[in-house]
């Protein structure tokens, strides 16, 4: 058996767990139990835990203290020493009273869905940001967990002098220092906000359309920049295998240049406190000119993982929440093709062709790509009309402007004026070009 502090030790690489999907009766979820236990063992994996076992235990009713039943709980600990795990993951929200009392009766350290997905977001995040956004929910979440009863927390600090009293619980000075931290974490977050605010209004100012890459996580998203970009963003298959958002100029038909944007995957019951956390980094998607919504075909819950985006979208204002629709383009790029079957394939083909906004493609092999950057093109470039603007012929930049990101009809002398010579310019832009165009400095 292990002991206590083994049991408070952190999740490490190369331990071996027992995964448990809870399945709750009466609770409505859209996932198939089965579903939602292959995506808890991807989890596991993701962070390099060796799943010794896993499997649904259904639940008629929750036990307040435990989550599961005497009988289950048995089962738990006999499935532990036979697989020799030493970590229990429940995929589902534990309270810490439940947390506590599993592991003080299977002598194992337990954790729930939660403090899984914030440990592999504390092992990805690479910049700076990243690693205050995770550290700000990682504490959000330890905030309410400082009930378990380990000796540390029972030692009282005394006082000073005949007024000093008791002291403080250790417990109460470290929920002291984590409110403190948080505070710090969440000035620095502003900080991060503010600036990255001011580069979306630079990049409101630039002639450049922004393209943001949404999904459920392991759709195929950093494949796929990478394969626009030629960059090197790490594309494996795992969960949450990239954290921090990237951005690549890419070129496009009828459009010089563009910014694609890879942002975090998507998952169903992301912990709240990384939603609160991460809001930021995910604001970046409503400053977009066009989404794609990148799916995963070849996964059978491809349909509730749609879902679980378009409840994140919907959380951040991009789509109506009444009525479902988007102010904003949006493509649904239909993925991993290479891994679907020829029936399936040529059904799924059928249903792309006759819808306007999907477009089928393999990230990895290559498959429709090209007629992906033509449908962001004839996007991007729709509802462009000719505009005849007259400007100082010494007015070099905004002209230069114009001949990269328009489409030049007619550019010739009109004359003096107050300034000097001036340029009569045709040119043709959309209403967004125009008005970046208007923003520039004269």
């Amino acid at each position: 058996m292990f002991e206590d502090e083994d049991i408070e030790g952190e999740v490490t690489r190369g331990a071996r767990a027992l995964v448990i999907c809870p399945d709750i009766r009466g609770q409505r979820r859209s996932e198939d139990p089965e579903n939602r236990l292959e995506e808890a063992r991807g989890l596991a994996l993701a962070i390099g835990i060796v799943v010794a076992d896993a499997f649904v235990l259904p639940i008629r009713n929750v036990r307040p203290g435990t989550l599961f039943g005497e009988g289950q709980i048995d089962r738990i600990a006999t499935s532990c020493t036979l697989e020799e795990a030493e970590l229990v993951i429940i995929d589902a929200s534990i309270s810490a009273i439940q947390q506590r009392n599993l592991e003080e009766r299977l002598k194992r350290k337990v954790i729930d869905r939660t403090g899984l997905i914030l440990e592999i977001f504390g092992e990805r995040a690479a910049t700076a940001e990243g690693r205050l956004q995770v550290e700000l929910a990682h504490l959000d979440y330890q905030a309410s967990r400082l009930v378990r009863s380990w000796t540390h927390l029972e030692r009282q600090r005394g006082g000073f002098g005949f007024l000093g009293g008791p002291g403080e619980t250790q417990i109460e000075a470290d929920r002291r220092m984590i409110r403190s931290r948080m505070g710090r974490l969440r000035r620095d977050l502003e900080q991060v906000r503010k600036t990255r605010e001011l580069h979306r209004k630079r990049r409101g100012r630039a002639p450049w359309p922004v393209i943001a890459l949404v999904g459920y996580t392991n759709a195929g998203k950093s494949t796929l920049f990478n394969r626009l970009t030629g960059s090197d963003v790490m594309a494996e298959d795992l969960l949450f295998a990239t954290l921090d958002p990237t951005m690549r100029a890419i070129r496009l038909p009828g459009v010089e240049k563009s910014i694609l944007s890879d942002t975090v995957g998507f998952i169903s019951d992301l912990p709240t406190q990384l939603v609160a956390a991460f809001r930021a980094t995910l604001e970046e998607v409503t400053a977009a000119d066009v989404i794609l919504h990148v799916r995963d075909m070849a996964n059978p819950a491809n349909a509730t993982q749609k879902q679980q985006v378009i409840g994140v979208l919907t959380d951040l204002g991009v789509i109506d929440g009444e009525d479902g629709q988007s102010d904003m383009p949006i493509i649904e790029v239909w993925n991993k093709f290479d891994l679907i079957d020829a029936d399936r394939r040529a059904e799924l083909l059928g249903l792309a062709e006759h819808s306007d906004d999907v477009v089928a493609i393999s990230a990895e092999s290559g498959f429709g790509v090209d007629d992906l950057l033509d449908k962001l093109g004839e996007m991007l470039t729709e509802g462009a009309r000719v505009h005849h603007l007259t400007l100082p012929a010494s007015d070099g930049q905004r002209i230069a402007w114009l001949h990269a990101h328009g489409e030049v009809i007619g550019d010739e002398d009109a004359g003096e004026g107050e300034v000097g010579p001036l340029r009569r310019i045709d040119v043709r832009l959309t209403e967004k070009e125009l008005g970046r165009f208007e923003a520039l400095e004269t």
